[in-house]
């Protein structure tokens, strides 16, 4: 069931269960309108936010995600000033990874040091190549919550980063898209049983969101529905079995999964 703390507005979309199958909804007056699609017209049926299971609000073909955007996480992990990169650092996770706000975040047998990295993402509207920096932001859906969990010790230990990063169910996502916000200076917190870990805020991005989108549309064509990381402030840290992660985003809200060994 969709639990909320947040003042709910007309600005945000939904994807959710309803009844057997997912599908896109948007808020308004405190209803959920159903959405033929992820940018289409409303179909008529109306459901009341409690009467739904929220699922990820994306439907991305891949995840991309941005490494070492924030200089504080840069020298928590052992770097410094001459670390900061010059172009964003980028990496895949697969669509095995994503997984909806309440899910279970596995702790597989295989890792010792399994870590949160709490992160504003943003889903992408319509198919973006070679995107000028000045119009991005009309190629944007959304913005949203993400997790980038981290098996640290396979990421150090293995000669590339999958494992690591972008094993099943590896990045939560949600619990909805904020549609009309501007992102520039936006607080993005993460909590371990009611803890504060991460404290951090998007104006320290070192990328902002135009150059990270631009940047891969360079390269990668952004398919709708897409899913791009902008990275984690410092503050991470390890999970255990039976942790609580709350991840919040100023404007936006907190997506919420619990830890469990799997």
């Amino acid at each position: 069931m969709l639990t909320c703390y947040v003042t709910l507005s007309s600005m945000q979309r939904f994807r959710y269960k309803s009844d057997v199958e997912a599908v896109w909804g948007e808020l308004e007056h405190g209803k959920l309108y159903e959405l033929s699609s992820m940018m289409g017209p409303r179909t008529g049926r109306v459901q009341a936010p409690s009467d739904v299971v929220l699922l990820a609000p994306c439907e991305p073909t891949k995840i991309v995600c941005v490494g070492k955007n924030y200089a504080k996480h840069i020298k928590e992990m052992g770097g410094n000033d001459k670390d900061l990169p010059k172009e964003p650092g980028i990496f895949l996770k697969g669509v095995n990874a994503l997984s909806n706000p309440g899910d279970p975040i596995p702790y597989p047998s295989w890792t010792n040091e399994l870590h949160y990295e709490g992160e504003l993402a943003v889903v992408i509207a319509r198919q973006m190549k070679n995107v000028p920096e000045n119009e991005v932001l009309h190629y944007v859906l959304g913005y949203t919550c993400a997790c980038d969990v981290t098996a640290r010790d396979k990421q150090k230990s293995d000669l590339q980063w999958t494992r690591g990063k972008a094993s099943d169910k590896f990045c939560p996502v949600g619990p909805w898209l904020e549609t009309d916000l501007d992102t520039s200076k936006l607080s993005v917190q993460t909590k371990i049983n009611g803890e504060l870990k991460q404290d951090g805020n998007t104006e320290d991005l070192i990328f902002s969101i135009p150059v990270i989108l631009s940047y891969v549309s360079s390269f990668m064509t952004l398919e709708p529905g897409d899913v791009v990381l902008t990275g984690t402030p410092d503050g991470v840290g390890p999970l255990k079995v039976g942790d609580t992660v709350e991840i919040t985003v100023e404007g936006i809200g907190t997506l919420t999964n619990i830890v469990e060994r799997r």
